[in-house]
């Protein structure tokens, strides 16, 4: 059974098996991962493999101008993909990640969808690295090839201290912004960006940082969500946990008009994002299946 309160490595390591399952499927998908996909992401793996004639059908942005010019003749560069592609996975592990009315806590299902997408990488020869980053630190993880470079992403998300010790107010806590500025500085263009969070603290500096990533990579927003936080009821009382310890919210139809609202407000911001720069967004209840998501949601993409 999977943990609802802190993620095993042991259970992470396991899910290589659903990440193989669902590569069966894969020639009958649109699919927003890296590797040999047909997908709409931009696939920054390229490189020139050939110039040949124009033909009917062909797409008019590939044509070669140059060698059309030289020759009199339209002309086209192919491309093929590369055998690997940089992928950087970036977990948030602050305070409201900590959170489930039911379920598991908001930041153990992005890790479970963070082993996921890691394991589906290896089948197609990616790089993966990334970073975690919790209310008082972080922690960067180098890019390693194969399964090597899964299990060492995984330990390291595993043993983050934010899951050793009693949630704690940190004195200064590191902002969304800061995450994605680091972000921009590791990140080499062609990147595949994968960002699980619920994204509290999304200011005009964090835009601009996802702005200028989804310029040069493909960046991928999972918005990570509790089911109370989705449907507020408008009476009851509802047992609450946040990683430390177990609470009740008392309902009310004032309180359920402003968490909607609230709720609503933020994801249209991020459906927002996906329309204005070219990024893709998608939402994970903590209630859901996290290989139900992947399938479903992100090879819709």
């Amino acid at each position: 059974m999977i943990s609802a309160t802190q993620p095993q490595l042991q259970q992470l390591i396991a899910m290589q098996h659903q990440a193989a399952a669902m590569a069966v499927r894969r020639k009958h998908i649109r699919s927003a991962m890296s590797g040999a996909h047909v997908s709409r992401l931009r696939g920054r793996g390229m490189e020139f493999d050939e110039v040949r004639l124009y033909q009917p059908g062909d797409d008019v942005g590939s044509i070669d101008w140059k060698v059309t010019a030289r020759k009199s003749e339209p002309h086209i560069k192919l491309y093929r993909e590369e055998r690997e592609r940089p992928v950087l996975i970036a977990l948030d592990y602050r305070k409201p990640m900590f959170f489930a009315s039911q379920g598991a806590l908001k930041s153990v299902v992005a890790t479970n969808i963070a082993a996921l997408l890691a394991w589906h990488g290896v089948q197609h020869a990616d790089r993966l690295g990334g970073l975690w980053f919790s209310d008082d630190s972080h922690a960067e993880i180098k890019p390693m090839r194969g399964r090597k470079g899964v299990l060492s992403f995984l330990h390291q998300c595993t043993q983050a201290p934010v899951w050793q010790k009693p949630m704690q107010i940190a004195e200064k806590s590191i902002s969304l912004n800061e995450t994605t500025r680091k972000l921009r500085h590791v990140a080499k263009h062609g990147s595949l960006i994968y960002i699980l969070s619920d994204f509290r603290g999304l200011n005009q500096q964090a835009i601009a940082d996802l702005a200028q990533l989804a310029r040069h990579n493909d960046v991928v927003l999972i918005s990570v969500y509790d089911a109370l936080e989705h449907s507020f009821p408008a009476s009851g009382v509802y047992p609450v946990f946040d990683g430390q310890q177990y609470f009740t919210v008392q309902a009310s139809p004032t309180l359920q008009q402003r968490m909607q609202a609230n709720f609503q407000a933020h994801q249209q911001q991020l459906q927002d994002l996906q329309r204005k720069y070219g990024l893709f967004h998608f939402e994970v209840g903590t209630h859901e299946s996290v290989s139900d998501v992947v399938r479903e949601r992100l090879w819709s993409i």
